[in-house]
Parts: structure tokens; sequence; C-alpha cells
């Protein structure tokens, strides 16, 4: 396995590596190993989707190949940190197909590095499941291109179904400046009028802003206005979280599945007391009813992950969970790493259970998911609950 080191483009072997080549040398594991390439946020401000993603990668490659590896051959993990930039995606990704001559790609942590990755990938016709969330991802639907999390437009979805519920349907939007907060401004703006939501107000923040009340003063002036929904990512929907309590708005507030972390809340303060959002079922494992499918998967990756790292699961670490799981699952069925083999299989997928729902994948469905995976939770006393 290899990963990034102190220097942030060169890889490093890691102990994983060293034993897998140690194994390596033995005649019972002669084979070639089977080479899993990664690019990651892993720093930078999305740091919080790519660090839980990459040890979440680097962990279970070590326990598969502990366990004795895939079809007898142990697994071979290259991780880049691309810091999130879009740039070194593309460039990390060539190099992934060109140099280390991977047999397939779990990462992308985010939508523009993802969408920087998906010509190369196609051209090469490399398998690629993707960590990131924007419906673009997969649709159209792309032959080599595969995601696990949920989309923007189930995050529109599902906020808009608790709207309805909640007898709502005048809604202001804000959204970020990254490609995840355009492409859920624009999902939200499709799908709200098939929910009977009127947007009443839309406004936007950079990226390096540090203040958005003057948006949000916007917004409170606006007459009519019932919830505020806020599609982003990283340090700005805190921001807006924190702006909001102190301009005193006490409407109903969304965020989106882009902030499932506990670092929001910490980030958050009290501002986020009573701020709801669609999310994965991890972050509810504990109090999940004893017969619903996901609750032994989740219980088991947020136990493994939070004994190994002593820190809270992410969902973005389930992502990578169920990326790689998803291609050993597809190389055992292809018999190998042919990648039209294993291609096709991923696209076969039927009943995964995993961290991010059950996936049932197909020719016109890259992502398997539907809105039954999603969970309305609300922060309570600075913990995640489930919303009834």
């Amino acid at each position: 396995m290899r990963s990034t080191g102190s220097s942030r483009h060169a890889p490093r072997i890691a102990a994983a590596a060293l034993a897998a080549a140690l194994c390596a040398a033995a005649p019972a594991v002669a084979q070639e190993p089977i080479r899993i390439g990664s690019f990651l946020a892993a720093t930078g401000p999305a740091s919080f989707l790519g660090d839980p993603e990459q040890k979440t990668l680097e962990m279970y490659v070590e326990r598969i190949n502990a366990s004795g590896g895939v079809l007898g051959r142990k697994l071979q993990l290259f991780v880049y940190d691309s810091g999130g930039s879009a740039e070194k995606a593309r460039t990390f990704t060539k190099r992934l197909i060109e140099q280390d001559k991977v047999d397939l790609i779990v990462g992308g942590s985010t939508t523009g590095e993802t969408m920087a990755a998906v010509p190369l990938v196609e051209q090469a016709q490399v398998p690629f499941v993707s960590l990131a969330g924007a419906v673009v991802i997969v649709e159209p639907v792309k032959k080599w291109v595969f995601k696990t999390p949920h989309t923007d437009r189930m995050a529109c979805e599902k906020i808009f179904t608790d709207m309805n519920a909640r007898k709502l349907d005048k809604l202001a939007l804000i959204s970020g400046a990254g490609g995840f907060d355009r492409s859920m401004r624009g999902e939200c703006t499709k799908v709200a009028p098939k929910y009977g939501i009127e947007i009443v107000a839309d406004e936007s923040y950079g990226a390096a802003d540090t203040d958005m009340t003057a948006q949000l003063t916007k917004i409170k002036g606006t007459p009519g206005v019932q919830a505020v929904l806020n599609a982003g990512f990283g340090q700005g929907p805190a921001i807006v979280t924190k702006n909001y309590a102190q301009l005193g708005i006490t409407l109903p507030l969304y965020q989106s599945h882009g902030v499932a972390s506990k670092e929001f809340i910490k980030l958050a303060g009290a501002a986020a007391e009573g701020v709801r959002l669609p999310a994965a079922a991890l972050l509810v494992a504990d109090i999940l009813p004893a017969g619903n499918p996901q609750k032994p998967v989740v219980v088991a990756y947020k136990r493994d992950y939070e004994e190994r790292f002593k820190s809270d699961v992410s969902t973005f670490g389930g992502h990578a969970y169920d990326g790689l799981m998803l291609a050993v699952e597809a190389i055992k069925r292809a018999g190998g790493t042919d990648r039209q083999k294993v291609r096709d299989e991923i696209e076969k997928t039927k009943g995964y259970v995993g961290t991010g729902g059950v996936v049932n994948m197909g020719p016109a469905d890259h992502m398997g998911l539907d809105l039954s995976a999603f969970q309305m939770l609300e922060i309570r006393n600075g913990a995640w609950t489930v919303v009834k």
C-alpha cells in the first residue's frame, strides 16, 4: 500500500505495503497484488472529508490483506493527497492510471475533484467509484463512473418531504461557491415545484467568506420565508449557522448531508441546536431499530473506526468503506481484475447493505440508492436525533 507521506505529492510505502511486499515474497501469495488507486482531500479545507476516507481505506485494506486478500491476492493501495484541488486530482488520476497502473480507483472527496478525473478514467477505461455527492457525477450515466454517497438531489427531496410534513412551502436558499454547493442549489431549484415548494430568496457566498450576515439579513427581510436551506459543505455552513443565530432568526434551518459529521456540531456550537439535515444511518447507528438491515454494518464500522482512530465516525469515511467493499465484491464476482468485467460487476450490484443504505445499481443507475437510504436528523443537545 502506498499513501501520501511528508511530501504531499510523493507516495510513500506504508506499513501495509511492506507487509504486502513481504507476503508477496512467499510462494503462497506470489500473485500480483490488486492495485487500488485513490486521490483524496486528506489536507486542506475539505480534509474533514478526505481524512476519514483515507483512514478507512487504509484500515480495511490492512484487514482484508490480514485475512488473506481477495481471490488469494493482496490489495495494494496507492493514495495521493489532492488537498481538494481539481487540478491536482487530474494530475494524480493520470499518475494512478499511467504510472501506478491501478486496476480501479476509489476516491475523489469532492465533486470538483471527481469531475476533473472523469474524462481520464473514461478514456483509459478504468472503473472509478467516486466518494463525492453531486448528481452530475452519475447523471448522465458514464460507463466507468460510479458513486457511493447520496446525491444532492436526494438531499433536496428529503428536505422538501420534511417541509411538506411541517406544512412549510416558502423557502430561502443560501449556497456556497463549490461544485457541490452550486449543484445542490440547481437541483433544489429544479425539484422544488414537484413538492410544492416556492423559492422566495436565493443568496450565495464565496469560498473564502467568513461572515454571511449580509446575505442572511436579506433573507430575514424577505416576506413570506418559512424555512432556510443552506446548500454547502466545509466551514461555510457552520458560519451560516452561527450568523443565523446571531441575527435571531428562528425559522427552521436545513443543512445538507455535506455537513454530516460531529465536526459541524463542534464548529457551529450552540447555534446548531434545532438544525435539520438528511444523513445516512451511520450517524445514528446506536439508536437504529434492531431489525434495521443496516444496523450490523454501521455499528461494526463505527466501532472499528472509533476504536482505531480515537475520533468520531463520519458518513464520509463510510462512503470510502462502501466504495472499497463494492469494488472488492465486484472483483470477486469477476474472478479477477479484468477492468471490463469488474465494471460490469459493479453495475450489477444488487442488495449490497452498506453504511449509506441498500445499494441496487443498474445500467441506468450508477449509485443505486433511493430516499429510504436517508434519515432526517435534528441536532438536539449537541447530538443527532432522528426526526419521527
